[in-house]
């Protein structure tokens, strides 16, 4: 008798067929023979077919000439899940809104096209691997544990471009880290880059940006404990980074729930959470104001950031929302001795009907060169009369930590 032929246990859809070559070499590699490969008209008539059964995934390939034809891409990833049929995605030069939709529609992994060595056959043994029913089993423990924080959330806004927000994120979220007096006290610090567009947290602190953030991004409702610690990247130790995306991407990517799940995700495992936001207010700036403790607004003494306080102040009480979590930054204030300096800042508050609370000297050069060099000012210019201040307020905002868990716990 001949030998029974193995059953097919996946396909590649491409509208090329001579496209993709490097797909079809790692498909030989990872399955053999178990395999096909299908036009993307072909695979919706396909999915119904007996040999179809046996299918465990489809690899759907598209680069920019398949956005035109996303409607049918969406069509074949519905039909796909509703057999029962994982998904991967192959993409290249894909614009992140088509990838956001395809993604939507419920594709279980992406993988960018050319492939990484060895990322197609990880994707494989992801969408292989049996996913246990809880019902079926004891429970057991995830790898990584369940956090059991309530992290302080503070939040950084700059009111007009180059006032120094991200700086003053990442520099607090140092000094912040280095705050406690013994090493072992030292608390756990989480910077979440939400300038999804311009995010400059990873270029502060020399981190890579990885398409596992737009993936994280993408499917918040899936994330677990596993998914967010792994998308976060360590600094020396002491920070843990959501860098924002590699691509520049809508803000309209992410909704309030989004965000909702990331700040309570963050704030179960970290025990201070900074998140650097936009300059633009979107739809989930509410959601970042009433999550933060302490919403710093960043400006400087011009008249730009005057006109933007008053206009963000008057925004946030016409849709009667809690204003006074505001704690204004002056950045590069006048030095003590600048009498004339210090009346304008007086005058500025006064028409604003503000509190600057904080004023933080200029740094010089240094800030320039540190942010370039990827390191925090506490690393690079240890002496700099902005760091001293920064410090200052880390172990201010410390101490009120450890207050209020004093407290609690009595």
């Amino acid at each position: 008798m001949p030998p029974e032929e193995e059953p097919i246990v996946a396909c590649t859809i491409r509208r090329d067929p001579d496209g993709f070559e490097l797909l079809i070499e790692d498909m030989e590699a990872a399955l053999g023979d178990q395999w096909g490969d299908l036009g993307i008209a072909e695979a919706l008539l396909f999915f119904n077919q007996p040999e179809a059964q046996s299918l465990e995934f489809i690899a759907l390939a598209m680069d920019e000439q398949d956005e035109s034809n996303i409607a049918m891409l969406g069509e074949v990833i519905s039909q796909a899940r509703n057999n029962g049929i994982k998904v991967i995605l192959i993409a290249e030069d894909v614009s992140p809104s088509a990838l956001h939709q395809l993604l939507r529609h419920g594709a279980d992994e992406f993988v960018p096209y050319p492939l990484p060595e060895g990322e197609l056959a990880a994707a494989i043994d992801r969408v292989q691997t049996p996913v246990h029913d809880p019902e079926d089993e004891a429970p057991r423990k995830s790898s990584t544990p369940r956090g059991t924080r309530e992290g302080a959330v503070f939040v950084c806004h700059g009111l007009a471009g180059g006032v120094g927000a991200t700086s003053f994120a990442v520099n607090l979220a140092w000094e912040l880290a280095h705050s406690a007096r013994k090493e072992e006290d030292q608390p756990r610090v989480c910077v979440l880059d939400l300038d999804l567009q311009f995010g400059a947290v990873g270029t502060y602190l020399d981190l890579p940006r990885r398409e596992a953030i737009y993936e994280l991004l993408s499917d918040t409702e899936s994330m677990d404990d596993d998914v967010f610690t792994q998308a976060l990247l360590d600094f020396e130790g002491k920070i843990h980074v959501l860098t924002s995306p590699a691509e520049m991407l809508p803000l309209e990517l992410i909704n309030s729930d989004d965000v909702t799940r990331l700040i309570e995700m963050a704030r179960s495992h970290f025990d201070f959470v900074i998140i650097d936001m936009p300059s633009t207010l979107v739809q989930w700036s509410e959601v970042a104001l009433n999550a933060a403790h302490v919403y710093f607004a960043l400006m400087e003494l011009d008249m730009r950031s005057a006109q933007n306080a008053q206009r963000l102040k008057r925004a946030l009480q016409a849709e009667d929302l809690p204003v006074e979590k505001l704690r204004y930054v002056l950045n590069r204030a006048p030095k003590s001795l600048d009498l004339s300096g210090k009346s304008r800042v007086k005058r500025l508050a006064d028409s604003l009907d503000i509190s600057i609370e904080i004023q933080l000297p200029d740094g010089g050069r240094q800030v320039l060169q540190s942010c370039d060099h990827g390191q925090p000012l506490g690393m690079s210019a240890g002496k700099n009369p902005l760091r001293k201040e920064l410090q200052k307020l880390a172990r201010s905002l410390f101490e009120v930590g450890e207050h209020s868990s004093s407290v609690e716990a009595a």
